[in-house]
C-alpha cells in the first residue's frame, strides 16, 4: 500500500482515510498513545505506552485513577500519531472500545511475552487489554504555516509586539 495520501483532484490538501489494515500497521510503528478516560465527572487524559496483540492494545499500569477509570464500565479512546517529517506526511490513529484487566494466568503470561516496558519507573503490575469498537485513521500533507494564514495571525502578533 502506498503510503502517499490520495488527493482528490483540485483538492491538494485533501486528508485521507485509512483503512484497517494501515491502521494497525502504523499502530505498531509507535509505542506511545494517549488514552482519554472518564474520571467521575470529567474526562482525563493519560500516556501509555503500548504493545498491539492479535487485534487488541495492551498497556501496564499501577494502581490508581488511570487503572480505575480504563477497567470502569465506561470505553475508553486511544489516539497515537506520528509523522514522516523527511516526507512531511503526518498520521493519527484512534481506537474506541472497552479496556480489561488481563486477569486470567495463561493471558497473563502471554502479555509478559510482549516485552512491554514501562518508561516511567515504579511497580507498574497491572496489565490492561483495550479491545476496540472502532479504529479510525487518517493521514494528511503538513502544509507550510502561509497556507492557513489569516489577517488575525498579523494582529494577534502585533498585539504582543
Amino acid at each position: 500500500m502506498s503510503t502517499d495520501p490520495k488527493p482528490a483532484a483540485g483538492q491538494p490538501h485533501e486528508v485521507e482515510n485509512l483503512d484497517n489494515h494501515e491502521c494497525w500497521r502504523l499502530l505498531r510503528s509507535v509505542t506511545v498513545g494517549r488514552m482519554a478516560v472518564w474520571v467521575d465527572d470529567h474526562p482525563d487524559i493519560f500516556p501509555i505506552n503500548y504493545k498491539v496483540d492479535h487485534g487488541t492494545l495492551v498497556f501496564r499500569t499501577a494502581e490508581g485513577t488511570k487503572l480505575q477509570a480504563a477497567t470502569g464500565d465506561t470505553p475508553v479512546a486511544v489516539e497515537a500519531d506520528g509523522v514522516d517529517a523527511d516526507r512531511g506526511i503526518a498520521w493519527s490513529v484512534v481506537i474506541k472500545g472497552q479496556a480489561a484487566a488481563v486477569k486470567n494466568t495463561e493471558e497473563i503470561l502471554d502479555t509478559v511475552g510482549l516485552l512491554l516496558f514501562p518508561w516511567q519507573a515504579g511497580k507498574k503490575d497491572h496489565f490492561v487489554r483495550i479491545t476496540p469498537d472502532s479504529i479510525t485513521g487518517r493521514r494528511f500533507k503538513i502544509v507550510p504555516p502561509l497556507t492557513w494564514w489569516t489577517p488575525l495571525d498579523d494582529a494577534t502578533r502585533s498585539g504582543f509586539e
